[in-house]
């Protein structure tokens, strides 16, 4: 049995036994973590997702947190300008083996999410209470503590007299 799991924006092939370098996860060494977007269940009687198979997930343990190996960019700029630039990186991956197919029922089994580590680390979150949304108040109410009342009754202006009478 194989399935096509995705994870870390990329997508996997994986049989029970294999080992993958994936992108860094919030898990520890000798976590059991569960990936859930499971694209393609193979086997005796294959089940292609649309986008996804339903209930299916792909169980694995992590072996250990890793760093890939360092790749170098090296900018050099020619003609009149001797300017070099090495820039080095090595990118944050998760070893894990992969133990268990479940092509249904991976919502009981209550094994951690795999969530990557730049994702929000709350996975179960009770929802709070929905509450009626408040009216916003005016500007001109907070600035000063007069009752809304007082605001509602516009105020009235000085007449502005012609010119020729203020002359006078």
């Amino acid at each position: 049995m194989f399935a096509v799991l995705k994870t870390g924006g990329k997508q996997y092939r994986v049989q029970p036994g294999d080992v993958l370098r994936i992108e860094k996860l919030a898990a520890e060494a000798g976590e059991t973590v569960q990936f859930n977007e499971i694209l393609v269940v193979g086997g005796d009687s294959p089940v292609v997702g649309a986008p996804l198979v339903e209930g299916a997930a792909v169980q694995a343990t992590v072996i250990d947190q890793i760093k890939g190996d360092k790749v170098i960019h090296f900018v050099k700029r020619r003609r009149k300008h001797g300017s070099q630039r090495t820039k080095g990186h090595r990118q944050k991956l998760t070893l894990v083996r992969i133990t268990e197919i479940l092509p249904s029922g991976a919502d009981a089994t209550g094994v951690k999410a795999a969530i990557g580590s730049g994702k929000a680390q709350a996975v179960t979150v009770e929802a709070a209470p929905a509450e009626a949304p408040k009216p916003k108040a005016s500007k001109a109410a907070a600035k000063t503590d007069a009752p809304a009342e007082a605001e509602a009754k516009p105020k009235k202006r000085a007449a502005k007299k012609p010119a020729a009478e203020a002359q006078e």
